[in-house]
């Protein structure tokens, strides 16, 4: 749609138009249009300015304050001493190094704090917080912690060391080169020669707290091993003591010829008691033999006897001989026969009195034997348990022997152990092999502050044009009507360019003084656009509305009725915001009634009807008092009085969303025209408030886009972008025109 140049007439017959918005043509996921991103940047491009401008003042001020920082660096290499792998003995220190131990031996505090008090460090103010002048970072920074914490922080203290401890861990870095054994000690600092200092003299306080702790190792071992001595000879006398004790108390044989003796007795004794059984066993039997007959004679002749009763037996025999030979010649009765007889039993009485006797003294000697053996049985008994007990003590003995000996041995391992802590104790710690020491730094580490600067620029640049594209994606406000393109029943009314504030709030610049310009051109094609959608006929009554107020639907009311009255168009135009109307104040009147004193009865038609020089009549709000007890059922009168005269009725209406009166008198007018502010109003509002419009009466509603920016609106890519481009050329054409009158 193009604006018209050309006055619009009442009388002549247009043809209905309908406005058709090209639908924007959306590119695929894999294409760029890096046209709409720089229309984006450009249209943005304040804002974008602006978000630079402030980043690189505080980037700026950042770098302007750095300062250049010098990098020292030393090398070396930390060997196990040479001396420790020469010994002979176990107990030399012959474990290998572990250089990750020793970097952190390096990095250790005792170390940081001897080299901050040797280079005096609390001097620098790079390194001493009480030295350093607080930044309004800082200063900030501490405020809002203030109002979070209520506890004062304290202040750094001159002479203590713990705020310079982090600063000093900061700019040293102690690191190993790789896999090797290498280790890099490096500095930071603003002072080069201190950036030097403090690798160098690290490692000359390295060996010496290497050596001091070593020395200090050792001699807590010694004071301990000796402590342990002490102890062990304690318990070694004591284990001796034991023995000896046990030895002398127990009366314990120690030599090999008493065991012997011992052993010598008991075998004797029990030989000896082996006979005396045998002894006893023969004298059982012999009293048994001789105790079980009744003629001795036939026992003696199978046992041993002694030679007197062996020889009377014998004499028994022969007599026995001799009386069967004397039977064999003589008879019973013969005298021979009778004295051998008698001879015979006289031996046989002395044999039995022998045999009694040996047979006593064999009873008197089993009852000895039997004596014998219980005092062989006791001395046996006593032998056997004088052995056992020695046996026992024997091996108690042993037992307290080796004990002694076992705390003999952890004596003399101890004292082995103390010669070996102090051949360890003439040791070095280590060997340190400096391969390059830390030399002053010519040139300061880092980048310039160009560098920064580019650096900070580009991020800035980054930033500025994220910020702008999230604000573009988050922006929901209508800027054509291709935005409005889904929406159905609305009919396009054009755009209107915005105006300078002073021009707004001036109403004489609204009565002639701009009629020329852009603004009275939109004008006359929203009056020609509500022409053309009324079938060619300009509509006898408009109700001018928005979606919220602010919009310039006031603006927008005023100007159609100045623009019929200027084409010399009867019309009325009445101030429809019942609440918040001031119709009244832009006509500078000091009008008391209005439309509320009108529809409450209060006032007459002619009463509420004023009329201006411009020639517009015009109807104020009134009282807003009187809101609540209007009828605006009564409004359809005003409509009927101002056809009968023929005029066109506009009603400055209140916003849809803001008043429920509006939707009466959309019922009343012909036509509805929706103002919508270009960049402010969003599209869910004005769905909405079409939606609310359309539900009051089913008829096409027109909407102008208000407060546009030509220039602004140039850079979308809508179908309508260059729609003040060529009006825009003319217009400042004629305005150079206009100029140059004067000087012709």
């Amino acid at each position: 749609m193009t604006i018209s140049t050309v006055p619009p007439d009442r009388n002549p017959s247009l043809s209905s138009m309908r406005y058709d918005p090209r639908l924007q043509v959306e590119t695929r996921s894999d294409e760029i249009d890096l046209t709409s991103g720089l229309r984006l940047i450009r249209r943005r491009m304040v804002m974008i300015m602006a978000i630079i401008m402030v980043l690189m003042a505080v980037a700026a001020t950042v770098i302007s304050g750095l300062k250049p920082t010098y990098h020292a660096e030393s090398r070396l290499i930390i060997h196990t001493p040479l001396a420790t792998k020469l010994g002979t003995d176990e107990s030399g220190r012959n474990d290998p190094l572990d250089a990750t131990s020793e970097t952190e031996r390096l990095l250790s505090r005792s170390i940081a704090e001897r080299v901050i008090r040797d280079l005096r460090l609390n001097e620098w103010p790079e390194f001493s917080p009480a030295l350093q002048e607080i930044s309004p970072i800082d200063k900030i920074r501490s405020m809002l912690r203030g109002w979070v914490d209520s506890e004062k922080p304290s202040l750094p203290i001159r002479d203590s060391i713990e705020p310079i401890i982090p600063k000093y861990y900061k700019a040293l870095r102690v690191w190993r080169d790789g896999q090797g054994d290498v280790i890099q000690i490096g500095f930071d600092a603003r002072d080069p020669e201190l950036a030097a200092s403090v690798p160098n003299r690290l490692i000359s306080i390295y060996l010496e707290e290497r050596k001091d702790s070593l020395r200090g190792r050792v001699d807590a071992a010694e004071k301990w091993i000796l402590l342990r001595i002490d102890e062990q000879m304690g318990r070694a006398k004591a284990a001796r003591d034991a023995a000896d004790e046990y030895q002398e108390t127990m009366d314990v044989v120690s030599n090999d010829d008493a065991q012997v003796e011992q052993i010598k007795s008991i075998m004797e004794l029990g030989e000896r008691r082996t006979k005396i059984e045998q002894s006893r066993a023969e004298a059982r039997a012999t009293i048994s033999a001789l105790e079980a007959t009744d003629d001795p004679s036939l026992v003696l002749q199978n046992m041993v006897i002694p030679d007197s009763i062996a020889a009377m037996q014998r004499e028994l025999r022969a007599q026995e001989q001799d009386l069967e030979r004397l039977l064999e010649t003589y008879g019973n009765t013969a005298e021979s026969v009778v004295d051998t007889r008698a001879k015979i039993l006289k031996s046989r009485t002395d044999l039995s009195l022998a045999t009694d006797r040996y047979l006593q003294s064999i009873r008197a000697k089993l009852a000895a034997l039997d004596h014998e053996d219980d005092a062989v049985r006791s001395a046996l008994a006593a032998a056997h348990e004088k052995r056992a007990r020695s046996a026992l003590a024997q091996t108690e003995l042993a037992r307290l022997q080796r004990m002694a000996d076992k705390e003999q041995t952890a004596l003399d391992k101890l004292d082995e152990q103390r010669r070996g802590l102090a051949a360890q104790a003439m040791l070095p710690g280590a060997e340190l092999e400096v391969l390059s020491p830390a030399a002053v730094p010519l040139a300061p580490t880092g980048r310039g502050r160009l560098f920064y600067l580019i650096g900070a620029l580009l991020a800035s640049v980054s930033i500025a044009v994220t910020a702008a594209f999230v604000v573009e994606m988050l922006d929901n406000s209508v800027r054509s009507f291709d935005q409005m393109a889904g929406m159905s029943r609305i009919v396009p009314a054009g755009f209107i360019p915005h105006l300078k504030r002073k021009d707004r709030r001036d109403p004489s610049m609204l009565f002639g003084s701009i009629q020329d310009g852009m603004f009275d051109e939109a004008i006359r094609s929203v009056m020609t656009s509500l022409k053309q959608s009324n079938g060619g006929k300009l509509p006898n009554t408009i109700v001018v509305t928005s979606a919220h107020s602010g919009e310039g639907k006031s603006l927008v009311a005023r100007s159609l009725a100045i623009d019929l009255a200027a084409n010399g168009i009867p019309v009325l135009l009445v101030d429809g915001d019942l609440r918040l109307g001031n119709l009244d104040s832009f006509f500078k009147s000091e009008l008391k009634q209005g439309l509320n004193e009108f529809l409450c009865g209060q006032a007459g038609m002619r009463d509420i009807i004023h009329h201006h020089p411009s020639g517009i009549d015009f109807i104020p709000a009134g009282n807003a008092g009187l809101h609540r007890r209007v009828r605006l059922t009564d409004a359809a009168d005003i409509v009927a009085m101002a056809a009968s005269l023929g005029q066109i009725v506009i009603f400055d209406s209140a916003p849809v969303l803001a008043s429920a009166d509006t939707m009466h008198l959309t019922a009343l007018a012909e036509r509805t025209l929706v103002v919508v502010k270009w960049g402010k109003t969003s599209r869910r509002a004005v769905e909405f408030c079409l939606h609310q419009l359309k539900t009051a009466r089913n008829a096409e509603i027109a909407v102008a886009i208000n407060n546009v920016n030509p220039n602004k609106h140039a850079m979308y890519n809508f179908s309508d972008s260059e729609l003040f481009v060529s009006s825009l050329r003319k217009y400042h054409e004629f305005e150079q025109r206009v100029r140059l009158i004067p000087s012709k």
